[in-house]
C-alpha cells in the first residue's frame, strides 16, 4: 500500500480559499449590519422629529377633543400680541379674589373683588381710574349702587341696609347731599331736599386697584348714606 502525499502547494491554496471565503462572508455581513444600522438612525430621526411636531401643535392649538379636568394657579394673567396685559385674575395674599379688565394701553377700567370676608364689588372706572360706577355688596345683605362724575365725585347712590331700609341720594358736583328719598325698616317714607351743603358721599362699594399683575388691597363697601340732617320736609 502506498501513501500519498499531496503537493505543499495544493494545501496552501486550499487554506487561503478558505479563508478568502469567510473574509468574504464576515465582510458581507458586515455591510448588512450598517445598512440596517443607517436604517434604524433614519427611522429614530423620523420619529423623534414627529414627536417634536405633535408637542409644537398641541402646545400651540391644543388637542382637540381634550379638555383638562384641572388646573391650579394663583393668578392668571391675559397679555396681547404686543405684550400688554389686558387681564388679571388671581388671589391676594390676604384672601381676596380680583378680577380685573384693562384698556389696550392696561389701564384698569373693569374690576370685580370678592374680600375674605364675603364681602364683593364690582367698579366700572374711566381712563383717569376714576370709578363712574360702583356696585358692592356687605356680609350683612347691606348693598349699594353709586355712580359718581367724570372727576370721580359721587352724584347719586342707591343703597339697601341690613335692616330693611332703602335710600336714594343725589349729591351735587362737589359731592354735597341735595336730595334724598328713603323708606326706613318700619316701611315710612321720606323725601328731603337739603337747605344747607349736606355731608359728602362716600363711596360704599369696595375698590380693588391693581398695578401690573398684582392687585392691591380693597375697601369694604359701606353703609348706604343717610339723609342729610338739615332738610325742609316737603
Amino acid at each position: 500500500m502506498n501513501d500519498f502525499t499531496p503537493p505543499e502547494g495544493d494545501f496552501v491554496h486550499r487554506v487561503e480559499s478558505v479563508l478568502l471565503d469567510r473574509m468574504d462572508r464576515i465582510e458581507r455581513e458586515n455591510r448588512r449590519l450598517r445598512r440596517f444600522g443607517s436604517m434604524m438612525i433614519v427611522a429614530m430621526a423620523v420619529v423623534l422629529g414627529l414627536a417634536a411636531a405633535v408637542f409644537w401643535y398641541t402646545g400651540r392649538f391644543g388637542v382637540a377633543g381634550a379638555v383638562p379636568q384641572n388646573i391650579v394657579a394663583r393668578q392668571f394673567t391675559l397679555r396681547n400680541g404686543d405684550g400688554t396685559t389686558r387681564g388679571t385674575w388671581g388671589v391676594a395674599d390676604d384672601g381676596t379674589v380680583r378680577f380685573l379688565l384693562n384698556d389696550a394701553k392696561g389701564r384698569g377700567r373693569v374690576r370685580l373683588s370678592l374680600l375674605a370676608d364675603g364681602s364683593a364689588g364690582l367698579s366700572f372706572a374711566d381712563t383717569a381710574d376714576h370709578k363712574l360706577i360702583v356696585m358692592g355688596s356687605l356680609p350683612d345683605q347691606t348693598s349699594s349702587f353709586v355712580m359718581s362724575s367724570g372727576a370721580g365725585v359721587p352724584r347719586a347712590v342707591l343703597g339697601i341696609s341690613g335692616a330693611g331700609a332703602a335710600n336714594l341720594v343725589f349729591a351735587d358736583q362737589g359731592g354735597a347731599t341735595k336730595t334724598s328719598l328713603g323708606v326706613d325698616a318700619k316701611g315710612k317714607g321720606a323725601f328731603t331736599v337739603a337747605e344747607q351743603p349736606g355731608a359728602q358721599i362716600e363711596e360704599p362699594a369696595p375698590d380693588v386697584d391693581t398695578t401690573g399683575d398684582a392687585a392691591d388691597q380693597g375697601e369694604a363697601p359701606a353703609a348706604p348714606p343717610a339723609a342729610p340732617r338739615k332738610a325742609a320736609r316737603k
